[in-house]
């Protein structure tokens, strides 16, 4: 979010890619029969349009330095897999909230529990997909040891997508707070953020990032087990509890 490395690319490289197929090639070493990854929607990409959701099995197309990495190391776990013969579960998690979440996510807490007035009232029809700390959990469990996993790119969510609009609402609903939202409109947000050359953060708060978890729901029988408005409900109770205001 806020990266000052000269070659950011390198340096996710570094991490991402040289890192993972490191502890990948000590798994093989071992014996260990499958290496579940989690990677992230941004191998998919940075947005997606209206009626459209990420799938999958889409021809993968990330933008950022980071989205780069996390492609080349799945592309390098496929062909460690295809050496060793280990299995391979690669996962992509769209925005992870639960007990503990930092960034942005925490950010918007923060704001809700001040009262403070946020021009987002307007901003009802983007649609977000999100995925809970605990179904994800659940996903990682369940790839573990699914005969129909081998192999697979999975992509994870919550099975229900909200406008930026909603989330404020129902996030405040679950901290027991007013949500304060001016419906300030996108295309003002747009200007302003133009201006003051932070088009990126009006592109998350008002743009759309939707994934098909069809395929995760077919193949492995999974069904996310906690909703939106219970892992809504967990996170805001930690929050609550810890006091990080």
């Amino acid at each position: 979010m806020h990266d000052t490395a000269v070659d950011p690319l390198a340096e996710f490289r570094a991490l991402n890619v040289a890192g993972t197929l490191a502890v990948a090639r000590q798994a093989a070493r071992a014996g260990v029969r499958r290496f579940v990854f989690l990677s992230s929607v941004k191998v998919n990409g940075e947005a997606t349009v209206a009626g459209r959701r990420f799938a999958a099995d889409d021809a993968p197309a990330p933008v950022d330095p980071y989205g780069v990495s996390k492609l080349e190391a799945e592309q390098g776990l496929f062909t460690l897999a295809a050496e060793t013969g280990m299995e391979v579960v690669i996962i992509r998690p769209p925005l992870v909230y639960g007990p503990g979440v930092k960034a942005n996510f925490l950010s918007m807490m923060r704001w809700l529990a001040r009262g403070v007035p946020l021009p987002l009232g307007a901003v009802r029809h983007n649609r977000r997909s999100l995925v809970a700390l605990d179904n994800l959990v659940d996903l990682i469990v369940t790839c573990l040891d699914h005969p129909a996993a081998v192999n697979q790119v999975f992509l994870a969510g919550d099975g229900e997508d909200l406008s930026t609009t909603d989330i404020l609402r129902r996030l405040a609903a679950a901290m027991g707070v007013p949500a304060r939202l001016l419906p300030v409109p996108v295309g003002v947000l747009e200007a302003v953020a133009a201006l003051l050359g932070k088009r990126h953060v009006v592109q998350r708060l008002c743009g759309s990032l939707q994934v098909d978890i069809s395929k995760t729901r077919r193949l492995l029988d999974w069904t996310p087990p906690v909703t939106v408005d219970e892992g809504l409900r967990r996170t805001a109770q930690d929050f609550l509890i810890r006091g990080d205001r």
